[in-house]
């Protein structure tokens, strides 16, 4: 289904992208330092599950673009590609833009999870994010597209759940302090808009 190659570059390219400073990220380390370790980790969790609901959504429609209009899914991919070639414009533009860690109220774990959740589902740039992102590491010569894109939905949201749980349990260790040095956040919003043009022409090369 996938190679071996088309795994570890999808797996590389999700883990930039979820390192990068964002509402999600910074929220998870915000509890992580107000509310303790274990907050931060419901809220991570949370915040990973909130991928499944766009991961069925990118999944299901992307089929029904192959299957039923070529003209739909070439409209699909050049929408797709301008999307990311103006989040690439955003991030070299406001490259030395400041992410400011603000207190958090205390809430209980649970609530965090769904507040992590209904944050993430209800975030229509998630979902945006997933139509475009996914169907450049799809094989459509193997078929089973569905399959493909929840397969690589369930590594994002792995790799998301650890990543924001990590930064969120060592926040107050060394997450806040890294994520307020200018050169970090210059150096992150950079290293985005390089993968989201990248991402962007890939896009368009894409075939079903």
């Amino acid at each position: 289904m996938f190679s071996i190659s088309t795994l570890f570059l999808f797996m590389g390219a999700a883990v930039l992208l979820i390192f990068i400073p964002g509402p999600d990220l910074i929220f998870a380390i915000t509890q992580g330092i107000t509310n303790g370790r274990k907050a931060g980790l419901y809220t991570a969790i949370g915040l990973a599950l909130g991928n499944t609901v766009h991961t069925l959504a990118a999944a299901f429609g992307l089929s029904v673009l192959v299957k039923t209009s070529p003209i739909l899914f070439t409209l699909f991919k050049i929408a797709g590609a301008l999307y990311l070639f103006n989040l690439a414009w955003k991030s070299l533009k406001f490259r030395k833009a400041a992410l400011s860690l603000t207190p958090g109220e205390k809430i209980h774990e649970g609530s965090l999870l769904r507040k992590g959740l209904i944050m993430n589902v209800l975030n229509p740039k998630v979902a945006i994010f997933f139509l475009t992102f996914f169907p450049q590491f799809v094989n459509y010569e193997y078929g089973q597209v569905p399959l493909q894109m929840i397969l690589l939905g369930l590594i994002f949201i792995i790799l998301t759940a650890l990543i924001f749980g990590l930064c969120a349990y060592f926040a107050g260790i060394f997450s806040s302090k890294l994520l307020e040095r200018p050169l970090f956040q210059e150096g992150a919003n950079i290293g985005a808009g390089v993968i989201f043009l990248c991402l962007g022409i890939k896009l368009l090369a894409t075939s079903p």
